[in-house]
């Protein structure tokens, strides 16, 4: 069901024309989600980790859970810190400009409407955890496809911290459900999937876990109130 991809230059630009985005738009037709175990150069990854570790640690914040009312802090169903990306460092400009060639290209292939795309770091240490949830908030339907990049090097299966994907409307299975497929967060490797199909969790991490978790956005823009809001 996954298609692998694998970038095969160390040119900072977007996904390769042709079969690549092709194989993606499939897998997202038919599957809902994909995996990619290296779609990015080693030199991009090695800027964003390097970038990921220059940020002092204080300048993570706790996330949350839901959107600005219903915005709360809940330890019990997230532990991770998080740092909002923009274009500012050039890697990370790099990854955007990437992430932007690829918006066009589901686009052209999909007609999702994908109106703008939103990134941050995300920090898991060690005992953290995501419960399980769905990316798209209640009542609004402008996140459309969710987006993983791992950058914790020598990930080893001890480690922990696999994102668990489970069947469309397993959001509130039991605990004990089984998931439909487990990505490991190993260096380089790539998950995106449908936002508001596939329930998730990020498992128990037992070191120090690092990613770019991001959005695809649509335009749920309306009367005076903008959307995305920039």
């Amino acid at each position: 069901m996954n298609t692998a991809l694998r970038a095969t230059s160390d040119r900072p630009c977007g996904p390769r024309d042709g079969d690549p985005i092709d194989q993606i738009a499939a897998a997202l037709r038919t599957d809902g989600y994909i995996v990619l175990p290296a779609p990015l150069p080693p030199a991009a990854l090695g800027g964003l980790l390097r970038h990921f570790r220059s940020i002092d640690r204080e300048q993570f914040r706790r996330a949350g859970i839901g959107r600005e009312d219903e915005h709360q802090l809940n330890r019990f169903v997230r532990s991770d810190k998080i740092f909002w990306l923009d274009n500012t460092n050039l890697s990370v400009n790099a990854y955007l400009s990437w992430m932007e060639a690829l918006r066009v290209g589901l686009n052209r292939r999909l007609f999702l409407g994908l109106f703008d795309y939103e990134c941050h770091y995300a920090y898991y240490d060690r005992g953290t955890f995501y419960k399980k949830h769905l990316d798209c908030f209640q009542g609004s339907t402008n996140r459309v496809l969710s987006t993983v990049l791992y950058l914790t090097p020598n990930w080893q299966p001890r480690d922990g911290g696999e994102l668990a994907i489970y069947p469309p409307g397993e959001e509130a299975a039991a605990p004990d459900a089984l998931p439909l497929l487990k990505v490991a967060p190993r260096f380089g490797q790539m998950v995106i999937f449908l936002s508001e199909e596939f329930p998730h969790e990020v498992l128990t991490v037992n070191r120090p876990r690092y990613s770019v978790t991001g959005w695809y956005r649509v335009n749920n823009s309306l009367g005076d109130i903008v959307d995305p809001a920039s």
